[in-house]
C-alpha cells in the first residue's frame, strides 16, 4: 500500500470493464488516502447523460468530491485533448495539498491522455464536418461507425463510439487528412511530474455479464 508521507506525488489510476466496481474501489482508495476523485469516463462528463453512465450516486458524491462528474454540456466539443489540459491544470492544483489523487476510467483515450499524452489533432474544414452532422441527422450514427471501424479500427476499439462527437471528429480528421486519428496519437509518451500507479479490476466474466445486465 502505498504511503501518503512519500515525497512523490502520486496519481492512482483504477481502471476495468463496465461494472467491475470502479467507482466503490476508487471511493476507497480515496477515503484511505483522503483525497479526491478524477472521473475520466467521457460519458460521465455530461449533465444530460445519465441512463446507462453508471455515475456515482448522490451518497457516493458525498463520500468523496469527484471532479468531472456532470461538468458540461453535450452540446459542448469537449476532446480528449481538452480533458488532458483540464485535467492536468487540475491534478497541479490538487497536489498543492494532496499527495495522492484517484482516477477513475471508463473512457481508454481519456486516461491515456492523461497518463501518456496526446498529439495536436488537426484542425478539419468547417465543410467536412457540416457533412458529417447532416449524415448523423439524416441517417443515424451506425452508418458513421461502421465506417469508422473500416478506417481505424484501432481508435474503434478504445473511442466510446455511442457518442456522435467522438465518432464524427474521428471521421473528419481522417477526410481533412488521409490519415486516421490513431496516426496522430502514436508519439512517444510524455513524462509527468507525478508517479502514475495504474490499479486494475476484473473479475469473472459471467458473474460481469450478469452485473452489467442488471444495470
Amino acid at each position: 500500500m502505498l504511503s501518503s508521507t512519500e515525497n512523490k506525488k502520486t496519481l492512482v489510476v483504477v481502471v476495468g470493464p463496465t461494472a467491475v466496481g470502479k467507482t466503490a474501489t476508487a471511493i476507497l482508495l480515496a477515503q484511505h488516502f483522503r483525497t479526491e476523485i478524477v472521473s475520466a469516463d467521457s460519458r460521465q462528463f455530461y449533465r444530460e447523460m445519465s441512463i446507462g453512465t453508471a455515475k456515482p450516486d448522490t451518497e457516493e458524491l458525498k463520500a468523496v468530491k469527484h471532479h468531472f462528474i456532470g461538468s458540461h454540456s453535450i452540446e459542448q466539443d469537449y476532446s480528449a485533448g481538452d480533458f488532458e489540459r483540464d485535467a492536468l491544470t487540475l491534478l497541479d492544483k490538487l497536489f498543492q495539498t494532496k499527495d495522492v489523487v484517484v482516477m477513475v476510467g471508463g473512457s481508454g483515450l481519456f486516461v491515456r491522455a492523461v497518463c501518456e499524452g496526446l498529439d495536436d489533432l488537426p484542425k478539419a474544414p468547417e465543410g467536412i464536418r457540416e457533412a458529417l452532422n447532416r449524415t448523423f441527422e439524416e441517417h443515424g450514427l451506425e452508418p458513421l461507425k461502421k465506417k469508422l471501424k473500416e478506417i481505424d479500427p484501432e481508435y474503434y476499439a478504445v473511442a466510446d463510439t455511442d457518442n456522435p462527437q467522438r465518432v464524427i471528429r474521428a471521421l473528419e480528421v481522417y477526410e481533412a487528412t488521409g490519415h486516421p486519428i490513431s496516426f496522430f496519437q502514436r508519439r512517444q509518451t510524455q513524462a509527468r511530474p507525478f508517479r502514475i500507479i495504474t490499479v486494475g479490476l476484473n473479475m469473472d466474466r459471467e458473474k460481469l455479464y450478469e452485473r452489467i445486465n442488471q444495470r
